[in-house]
């Protein structure tokens, strides 16, 4: 898996002290990463069964901590379920802030310079090192900005000043993709001197009770430690990216490992709903698929979610499907960009995935010959409506129920319109069994991903069976609406 594109290629020193490339002494260091909201444990769970080491749940959700060795550390860029990486510098439990404004800055301009930076750096540039054996994606830079769940709490407005403030980790952030010949060209501007390392700083802060903003934090924390490293300031073509992040009276200070979030892996064709791949991994690990188990999409979109199951678990065969022709085009798309990027690396380009489109309450599939149904619901805001999903929700329950395996076969389905999706599982109530509910973060959006389990009963001798017919189905919902 690459892991990172578009990284700077071109060989950087710094007039400070920073780690030798012939160092080869193995450290231990904890590593931060940030996860989809509410799949937190899938995460710890991974990094268990992957690297052999326990995570620990910040406090702060959507993040998780865990020790590793350098000469492990390429095992850190395998994981599925993590958006963006970092390398704690310090990290404090229970820091005291100052009650002034003043004070507190004052203070964390003083931090900079007492923060045990030398192992951190010693991971960046062997991260850097690992990077560069990877390839890269020729692009332009570009600094990309996705609010997501809050309010992005700085933008590049800042232009006198040497540095720039995003949420870093969170659901709101800034992502910038170095471009590789630009980065080139510089240092080639610079030679024959030494190029001063380029770096910024970002700021993510949680809780009501700081007296200062997030960008005012990251601009004087990032001028002491311009002022300490002697780096210079860049807010986009920048080689290092310091993290501050806050939550509360938790305050970790990191270094960035990732230039672009790893959630983007798959998909080359975007639609308006895009899953993140992570949270696609979450929801597949939710459902445990086993060896040649059967697994459905009858709603996928893009595709994001059987191509990520088909690349990580592969043992299982995946049928995607959706009514809207244009999001069977991009699913073709991006599962042909997958099997090109695979054959050019000079692996197996086949993926175990077939495309089809359809009506996802008349589904074209044999009776109770499927194994794992995962999908994303229209939430009715972006695709869809409120309105219509009362009826549309208790027929795809049902429609999904015929071709489910009785008493095996599962669905792990997500969902923001959460009354609906409540009142069409009471509604299959002898068809499908709430196991579990997983909240997460959709795109600012509370959002739950659900576990049923589907009942023994054989499709087509329970009352949920019986279509209920669209009049009533009309009326009872004229009633809701006039409530």
């Amino acid at each position: 898996m690459s892991s990172h594109d578009g990284e700077d290629t071109a060989e950087q020193t710094s007039n400070v002290s920073t780690p030798e490339e012939t160092d080869s002494a193995i450290i231990t260091v904890y590593i931060g990463a940030t996860v989809p909201t509410g799949f937190e444990h899938t995460a710890a769970e991974e990094v268990q069964e992957k690297i052999g080491v326990d995570a620990r749940i910040s406090k702060d959700r959507g993040r998780i901590y865990f020790p590793i060795s350098t000469d492990k550390l390429f095992q850190v860029h395998r994981l599925r379920s993590v958006d963006n990486l970092f390398v704690v510098v310090e990290e404090y439990d229970h820091y005291q802030f100052k009650e002034s404004k003043e004070e507190t800055l004052m203070e964390l301009q003083q931090l900079a310079s007492k923060l045990p930076w030398s192992n951190a750096l010693k991971v960046w540039e062997l991260n850097r090192s690992l990077k560069k054996k990877k390839g890269h994606r020729k692009g332009g830079n570009s600094t990309r900005v996705k609010p997501d769940s809050e309010a992005s709490v700085a933008d590049t407005r800042q232009q006198e000043l040497p540095r720039e403030t995003s949420p870093a980790g969170g659901d709101a952030k800034t992502e910038s993709v170095a471009d590789p010949e630009s980065c080139q060209q510089d240092s080639e501007e610079a030679l024959p001197e030494a190029r001063l390392i380029k770096f910024r700083v970002t700021c993510n802060r949680a809780g009501d009770k700081h007296s200062f903003s997030s960008n005012e934090a990251a601009r004087d924390f990032g001028g002491a430690v311009q002022e300490f490293f002697q780096w210079k300031a860049d807010m986009t073509k920048f080689d290092i990216e310091v993290l501050l992040n806050i939550h509360n009276e938790e305050v970790v200070v990191g270094i960035a490992l990732t230039e672009e979030s790893l959630h983007r892996r798959n998909i080359s064709h975007f639609g308006p709903t895009t899953l993140r791949s992570t949270l696609c991994y979450g929801m597949l690990r939710l459902c445990k698929p086993q060896v040649s188990d059967v697994i459905l999409d009858p709603m996928c979109g893009t595709g994001a979610i059987p191509l990520e199951g088909a690349i990580e678990f592969n043992s299982s065969f995946y049928v995607a499907g959706d009514n809207n022709d244009m999001a069977v085009n991009r699913t073709v798309n991006n599962v042909s960009h997958i099997q090109k990027r695979r054959a050019d690396k000079g692996s197996s380009s086949g993926l175990p995935i077939d495309t089809v489109q359809w009506d996802v309450c008349n589904l074209p599939i044999k009776t109770s010959s499927v194994d794992i149904i995962i999908t994303d619901m229209p939430f009715g805001k972006r695709m869809g409506s409120r309105k219509k999903n009362w009826d549309l929700y208790p027929s795809c329950l049902r429609e999904m129920a015929r071709v489910c395996r009785p008493g095996s076969g599962k669905a792990v389905l997500l969902t923001q319109d959460k009354k609906c999706f409540a009142k069409a599982v009471s509604q299959m109530g002898g068809l499908w069994r709430k196991v579990l509910t997983v909240w997460v973060n959709v795109g600012g959006l509370h959002a739950g991903v659900y576990l049923l389990k589907r009942t023994a009963a054989v499709f087509g001798q329970t009352p949920e069976d019986v279509r209920q017919p669209r009049g009533m189905a009309g009326t009872q919902m004229d009633e809701r609406d006039n409530k």
